[in-house]
């Protein structure tokens, strides 16, 4: 199968899998590219670091803790790093967490129409994580106008998934849309009993 798995957190990535292989995924060198995250940049011209630098007289180390712990979501609102916090301010029609919300999902858009360009189709789109778990409203713009690409959502379905394994797909959708809980610490238990017993081996 052609999976897209959207992991939407405080930190976040987008993972395509291709047969059950990570074939890309959005983070690269560092956990800084890709995604606007809670508070990191994602994905910008590698020039403007040198230009904060030198325009701003700021040594490396104070333009990567600009580009770390004070950008994304709460560079772009001032307000906060949680989504939660700017969907109420959303709803209040400020501006800074209207557009905040519109970098955000475009991004993630952008790599769901990539990753699935690059893997030639996709049967799977998977939500995960503390956004992507429980903010329908999030699910629900980013899936907003991808039908060409397969993708249609139940909105009753989409509102009662919350942190619960669900199908939010409609019943006739190509590609299924699927609402996963992150259980990051079994993932890493059941890798280090993998790597013990190997070693065992030898």
């Amino acid at each position: 199968m052609k999976i897209i798995t959207a992991h939407l957190g405080n930190g976040a990535s987008i993972t395509a899998v291709d047969g059950g292989e990570s074939v890309d995924t959005s983070m690269g060198f560092t956990p800084l590219e890709g995604l606007v995250m809670g508070t990191r940049c994602g994905d910008m011209d590698p020039y403007i670091p040198l230009f904060i630098q030198e325009h701003e007289n700021m040594t490396a180390d104070e333009v990567n803790t600009l580009l770390n712990k004070k950008s994304g979501l709460i560079g772009l609102t001032g307000i906060s790093s949680d989504m939660r916090d700017i969907l109420k301010a959303g709803e209040r029609e400020n501006k800074d967490a209207l557009l905040a919300m519109e970098i955000y999902v475009y991004r993630v858009k952008k790599y769901i129409g990539a990753y699935s360009a690059a893997m030639g189709g996709l049967d799977a789109l998977v939500f995960t994580a503390g956004v992507g778990e429980n903010s329908d409203t999030i699910r629900g713009i980013i899936t907003q106008d991808l039908e060409f690409l397969g993708i249609n959502i139940d909105p009753v379905k989409n509102h009662a998934a919350y942190g619960i394994p669900m199908d939010i797909s409609m019943p006739k959708s190509k590609v299924r849309t699927l609402v996963i809980p992150t259980d990051e610490e079994y993932v890493i238990a059941t890798e280090t009993e993998r790597i013990v017993e190997k070693r065992r081996q030898r």
